[in-house]
């Protein structure tokens, strides 16, 4: 994927928005209530959403679904629609690039002993 990820951006102009997908991993107890599973980069180490570039004959949703799990090592299903999304600004080596990101929630199924990304 990181192949993907530099080819991306460097197609995109100066001035131009480029687009990205992510994913809200969660399920539900048996009680019922909501949990949302918190996810830590490996580099820095804060609160992230698994997020990427589109996939190309990917849809939205899934393309969120593949982040989760090589970001996150969660299996599970998008939800049709998008909860929302946010835009940042993305340091690149000689200038910034606004990204808007598309979120999804992601209704965990199962969790992965070891994945791509994993912090080892």
């Amino acid at each position: 994927m990181a192949a993907a990820k530099k080819k991306a951006v460097r197609r995109a102009k100066k001035g131009e928005r480029i687009r990205q997908v992510a994913a809200i991993p969660f399920r539900l107890r048996g009680d019922g209530q909501l949990e949302v599973l918190l996810v830590t980069s490996r580099t820095t180490k804060r609160f992230i959403v698994p997020k990427g570039w589109p996939m190309k004959g990917k849809s939205g949703r899934k393309a969120a679904a593949i982040e989760a799990q090589e970001e996150a090592g969660v299996l599970g299903k998008a939800l049709k629609q998008p909860a929302g999304g946010y835009s940042y600004w993305k340091r690149m080596a000689s200038r910034f690039v606004r990204v808007d990101v598309v979120v999804y929630l992601l209704e965990v199924s199962e969790e992965m002993a070891d994945w791509r990304e994993a912090v080892n």
